[in-house]
């Protein structure tokens, strides 16, 4: 893997994004028939506002099954959230030119598993440490190294 390699050339652009408004029963719905585990929340203009983790609905949703007990768990809860009511406002992001050691470097330190790819204050993807190591592993070093 070349830690020098500009994100760009790794990065997913073919991202679902949801609106600040989105109601959070949208947000579970996405989660629920797609297999990735973060959703970036844009404005008009695909300006990015925030980003909420699968890891978030799922605290949420313990969170409403401790409040309610019988009947439809967190019903009452979710009526009245939106997506910027459980984001994470103003994400740390990258650029597309910067590099995959720098990625490598924020997710390390920080424990994040996914940044958003912002160009001109718009997105235009997200990098995640799948991403990562599937290049790590694609990459013509990685046939040259021997795993024990």
């Amino acid at each position: 893997m070349n830690p020098n390699t500009s994100i760009r050339a790794i990065m997913t652009t073919r991202l679902m994004t949801v609106d600040p408004d989105d109601t959070v029963y949208k947000i579970k719905e996405i989660f629920d028939t797609h297999q990735f585990h973060h959703l970036p929340v844009v404005n008009p203009g695909q300006v990015l506002v925030g980003i909420i983790s699968k890891e978030d609905l799922l605290k949420l949703e313990r969170l409403a099954d401790v409040e309610q007990v019988g009947g439809n768990p967190g019903s009452d809860t979710f009526r009245h959230l939106s997506a910027r009511d459980i984001m994470t406002e103003f994400p740390m992001h990258l650029e597309p030119e910067d590099s995959v050691g720098l990625a490598a470097d924020i997710f390390l330190a920080n424990k994040f598993h996914a940044l958003p790819i912002v160009e001109d204050n718009a997105l235009i993807g997200l990098i995640t440490t799948h991403d990562l190591l599937k290049y790590s592993f694609e990459s013509p070093l990685a046939d040259s190294i021997t795993i024990y």
